[in-house]
């Protein structure tokens, strides 16, 4: 493997794992973060200790290490580190977005007035106020200037006033690729930003008087979703994400022609887990690729309208031929999770 990567912040092994074994695949990939977890230690060449709260002291790290070793590019998957890694970037002549079109993404009002003027960005409403299905366009800004859908995510979310999602859907066929009011709003919202490359994931909801934009994110989405979109159309955002911080256009030809969806199973009282568990007959499921435990027996969980991700139960993975036949396989995996939570007793609240 050629072309070195320096990677800013690993993440937390939840969703950043696959997104580091993505990169890793096709870069050789250099670690720059305070220290190197675990999980992450057998995708990386290198490791730079630096703590990513002083960005002139890791801009300095970095030098010293650019100075002595051929680096191609600067990446960074976690939001807060964004505009570091363009700032750095740019100060070492390697390929950079502007850190200033990043910023404003991190600053929910200078977009809210970024976007004023955008047809359907409707003010960057919060998602709680909006009515109608939710889909993010998951986007590829090109060098040069192409910009590409490369797949649309379906979202369902919990119950009213819960902004968690509970299942995400990626189907190669969804009409709403060719619906040309949302790729209008894509290409509008990505010249507003002015984002010169790079992968992003626009947020809207699909109300009666059009989309509006819920969120603009510069990094790669959370929630399994890159994932998704491999698993049901080819294309690796990871790897994309890495081909263009090097420099190159990356391939983004489809080549499978399914669906992939992700269920995240939450608690249904709010407790402390006495039991968990996957059932072997899981393994059976054809189309299951994976269901996999977040929590472990004795862990505070809490149900709806306060859980959080960080309560969820586990989450599993379906294939299928279309949108649909996910969503039959998801519901029926979710008879394999045994969960037992021991409500909080009248001295526990008192406590």
């Amino acid at each position: 493997m050629s072309e070195p990567l320096l990677l800013l912040g690993a993440g937390s092994a939840a969703g950043a794992e696959a997104h580091l074994a993505g990169i890793a695949a096709a870069h050789p990939v250099i670690l720059v973060d305070a220290a190197a977890p675990a999980w992450a230690r057998a995708h990386l060449v290198k490791h730079i200790a630096a703590d990513l709260a002083h960005p002139s002291a890791v801009a300095d790290a970095v030098g010293e290490y650019i100075a002595r070793h051929d680096v191609r590019g600067v990446l960074s998957y976690v939001p807060e580190h964004l505009v570091t890694a363009a700032r750095i970037a740019g100060r070492f002549r390697l390929p950079a977005a502007p850190a200033a079109s990043l910023a404003v993404l991190g600053d929910r009002a200078a977009l809210r007035r970024t976007l004023a003027d955008v047809p359907g960005a409707g003010g960057l409403l919060a998602e709680e106020h909006l009515d109608g299905p939710a889909v993010s366009a998951e986007t590829v800004v090109l060098p040069d200037g192409e910009i590409r859908v490369a797949a649309l995510t379906r979202t369902a979310f919990g119950p009213p006033g819960s902004r968690e999602a509970t299942r995400h859907c990626v189907y190669a066929h969804d009409g709403l690729l060719h619906n040309p009011v949302i790729r209008q709003t894509v290409h509008r919202v990505v010249r507003a930003i002015d984002i010169s490359f790079g992968v992003l994931r626009i947020g809207m909801k699909l109300t009666r008087l059009g989309p509006r934009i819920t969120a603009v994110q510069a990094h790669l989405a959370d929630d399994l979703i890159p994932l998704l979109v491999k698993r049901a159309t080819g294309i690796d955002l990871p790897r994309t994400a890495a081909a263009l911080a090097v420099g190159r256009t990356p391939d983004l030809t489809p080549v499978r022609q399914r669906a992939a969806a992700v269920h995240f199973a939450y608690p249904a009282v709010s407790g402390r887990i006495e039991h968990l568990e996957v059932a072997p007959e899981a393994a059976c499921e054809p189309q299951l690729e994976r269901m996999v435990l977040l929590q472990r027996p004795g862990n505070d969980v809490r149900a709806f309208p306060d859980a959080t991700r960080e309560d969820r139960l586990a989450c599993w993975i379906a294939l299928g031929p279309d949108a649909q036949d996910c969503h039959a396989a998801l519901d029926a995996a979710a008879k394999h999770l045994g969960v037992a939570i021991a409500a909080p007793t009248l001295s526990d609240r008192a406590a």
